[in-house]
C-alpha cells in the first residue's frame, strides 16, 4: 500500500513538474501593452487547429480578425509566444529592412546543430530548416540554381513531361466520347511527380502509365504531414529539441529518407560513369558542390507578379562544400516544395476556372493566341512568361488560396517596436513573429470584395496599388521561397497544355463550395477535387 502511494506521489510530482514547465511562459504577454489571446496549457491558442476542428486557413483568418485595427497582438502556439503582425508596413520592416533580427524560422525542427544532429535526419539539413550562418551560406550556394536563365534550361524537361500527360489524356478522351472524369488533385500530383523526378532527381518517371509507381508512393507518404505520427514528431522536436536531435527524430519517415537517398546515389553514379548532362537540379547541385555555380544578375521584365526577388544574401559569392546528405536534403525540399505546393495551386486554379467560366474563356483565348504565335514550335519559357492574363489568374489563385496560410520568423536579437498607436515594447530574443497571410489576403482593406475571384486585381494598372506587405504567396524578404520561379513556371505550363486541348467542366461529383481538410496539414480538399475534362 505504501509502495502504491509512493508511486502515485511520484507520478503526481512528475505531472506537476511537467505542467509547470509547459506553462512557465503563459504570462509572457501580461506586461506587454498589446492584447493577447487566451492560453490553453500545452496547446496555447492553437488547440482547435491541432485537434482538427478547423482548417489551417480558417484558423489563420479567425486569429487575424480577432483584434481588428490592432497592428500587433500576442498568441501562443503550443508553448511558444508569437507576435501576430497584422500591419503590412510593419511586416515589410521586420521581414526586409530589419531582417537581421529575424533570420530564422521558428524552432519547429529541433536544434540546428550540424554536429549534434543525427546523420540520417535529412529534413534538418534542408535549406528551410537551417538557421543563422549555415542558412545564409546555403542560400547563397543554391540561389544561382533558381534564376530565370536556369529555368529556361530546365523548361524543355518540363515540356516533355507535359506532352506525355497530354498523350495520356487525349487517348482517354477519344476513347470515351470526348469527356474524361478526373480527380484533379490526383492528376496534378502525377504530373508534378513526373516533373520533379526529371528536374530534381534526373530520372524518367511516368505516373500516368504506372499508376502505382514507387516514386509517387513515397512522395505521397512524405507529404502526409497531417498523420498523427508526424504531428507527434513535430511536437517532440518543438518541445524537447535536444532529445529529438540526439535520437534522430525527423519530420520525414526513415523509409522515405532511405528511398530518396538511394535514388540520388544511383543518379550520381550514372552521371559520373556516363558523363550525362541534363541541366537539371542534380547538375546544378554538382556545380554548386564544386564551387562553379555563381549568381548572375538578370533583368527579366516579363517575370510573374508573385515571383520573389533574390536579396543580397543570396547573391554573395561563397565557396561552401556540400556534403552528400546536404545535396540529398536540397533535392527533398525541392520535392516538398514542388510536389504538393504546385499541384495544389494548379488544382485551386482549375477549381476557380470551373466556378468562373468567363475567366476560363478569356484565359483559353490567350492560350490559343500564344500557340498561334509559336507557329508550330514547342512552348518556350519566354512565351509562357509573356502570357499576362495567365499570370493574373495564377496571382489571384495564390491570393484566394495562399499555400502557406501563415509565415513565421524567429527573433534572434531583442527588437523594439513602436507601433505608432502609443505602444512601445520589445520582441524578445527567442520569441516568434507571425505574418497571417491568409488573413491579409482576405482583408477588404487591401483586396476589395475579397471572396470574389477577380484576376483583374493584377492587371498592369491595378497591380501597382497592391501593398506587397499584404500579398505573401511566397513569403517576404531574404528568407522568401527560393523556388518561386520554378513553381510558377510549372503551374503555368501544366495549365497551358491542359487548356489548349480541354475545357474544365463541372461534373456530377464536383463539390462547390469545396470542403477543405481540417487540422495542421497541407491545404487541400477533404474529398478530392472532381471535375470533367471536355475535349475541345
Amino acid at each position: 500500500m505504501e509502495v502504491d502511494l509512493l508511486h502515485v506521489a511520484v507520478l503526481v510530482a512528475i505531472v506537476a513538474y511537467l505542467y509547470r514547465w509547459i506553462t512557465r511562459n503563459n504570462g509572457y504577454f501580461h506586461d506587454k501593452p498589446i492584447p493577447s489571446m487566451a492560453v490553453t496549457p500545452f496547446f496555447g491558442a492553437s488547440g482547435p487547429l491541432l485537434l482538427r476542428k478547423v482548417t489551417f486557413t480558417d484558423f489563420v483568418q479567425k486569429v487575424y480578425n480577432k483584434y481588428p485595427g490592432v497592428k500587433v497582438f500576442g498568441m501562443f502556439e503550443t508553448i511558444t509566444p508569437f507576435f501576430v503582425i497584422r500591419d503590412p508596413e510593419l511586416i515589410k520592416q521586420i521581414g526586409i529592412k530589419d531582417f537581421d533580427h529575424f533570420v530564422d524560422h521558428r524552432p519547429t525542427f529541433g536544434v540546428d546543430d550540424e554536429h549534434a544532429a543525427h546523420p540520417k535526419a535529412l529534413f534538418r539539413k534542408t535549406l528551410f530548416a537551417m538557421n543563422g550562418q549555415r542558412w545564409k551560406e546555403m542560400r547563397a550556394t543554391l540561389s544561382p540554381a533558381f534564376t530565370g536563365s536556369k529555368m529556361r534550361q530546365m523548361f524543355s524537361l518540363m515540356g516533355e513531361c507535359c506532352n506525355e500527360m497530354m498523350t495520356h489524356f487525349l487517348g482517354k478522351a477519344k476513347s470515351s466520347g470526348g469527356r474524361v472524369e478526373v480527380e484533379m488533385k490526383d492528376l496534378l500530383s502525377r504530373i508534378s511527380i513526373n516533373v520533379i523526378a526529371s528536374c530534381a532527381f534526373g530520372i524518367k518517371v511516368d505516373c500516368f502509365k504506372e499508376q502505382e509507381h514507387e516514386f509517387l508512393y513515397h512522395g505521397k507518404k512524405m507529404m502526409g504531414f497531417g498523420r498523427p505520427v508526424v504531428i507527434a514528431r513535430m511536437m517532440a522536436m518543438r518541445i524537447f529539441p535536444k532529445f529529438a536531435a540526439k535520437f534522430g527524430i525527423d519530420l520525414l519517415d526513415r523509409e522515405q529518407a532511405e528511398y530518396f537517398t538511394h535514388v540520388f546515389r544511383e543518379t550520381i553514379m550514372t552521371r559520373e560513369n556516363k558523363g550525362v548532362i541534363r541541366h537539371d537540379m542534380i547538375d546544378l547541385l554538382l556545380q554548386a558542390r564544386k564551387g562553379i555555380l555563381k549568381y548572375q544578375e538578370e533583368k527579366d521584365d516579363q517575370e510573374g507578379f508573385a515571383t520573389v526577388q533574390e536579396s543580397d544574401v543570396g547573391k554573395v559569392d561563397v565557396s561552401k562544400s556540400m556534403s552528400e546528405a546536404e545535396m540529398i536534403a536540397q533535392c527533398l525540399i525541392f520535392f516538398l516544395g514542388g510536389f504538393d505546393t504546385v499541384s495544389t495551386c494548379a488544382m485551386f486554379m482549375a477549381y476557380e476556372l470551373v466556378r468562373n467560366p468567363e475567366v476560363q474563356q478569356k484565359l483559353y483565348e490567350e492560350v490559343v493566341q500564344t500557340d498561334k504565335e509559336l507557329g508550330g514550335k514547342p512552348l518556350s519559357y519566354d512565351a509562357l512568361q509573356k502570357m499576362k492574363y495567365m499570370d493574373m489568374v495564377v496571382s489571384e489563385t495564390l491570393r484566394m488560396w495562399p499555400l502557406a496560410p501563415a509565415v513565421d520568423r524567429l527573433c534572434t536579437q531583442d527588437y523594439t517596436i513602436d507601433d505608432g498607436q502609443g505602444a512601445r515594447f520589445t520582441i524578445d530574443k527567442g520569441t516568434c513573429v507571425w505574418f497571417p497571410a491568409a488573413g491579409l489576403h482576405h482583408d477588404p482593406q487591401y483586396f476589395p470584395n475579397p471572396e470574389r475571384f477577380d484576376p483583374e486585381r493584377f492587371n498592369d494598372e491595378n497591380k501597382r496599388d497592391i501593398n506587397l506587405g499584404a500579398y505573401l504567396p511566397f513569403g517576404i524578404g531574404p528568407r522568401n521561397c527560393i523556388g518561386s520561379r520554378f513553381a510558377l513556371m510549372e503551374v503555368k505550363a501544366v495549365m497551358y497544355f491542359l487548356l489548349l486541348k480541354f475545357s474544365f467542366e463541372r461534373g456530377p461529383k464536383t463539390q462547390i463550395p469545396m470542403q477543405l481538410r481540417k487540422g495542421f496539414t497541407n491545404l487541400g480538399p477533404e474529398n478530392g477535387m472532381h471535375m470533367e475534362l471536355k475535349l475541345r
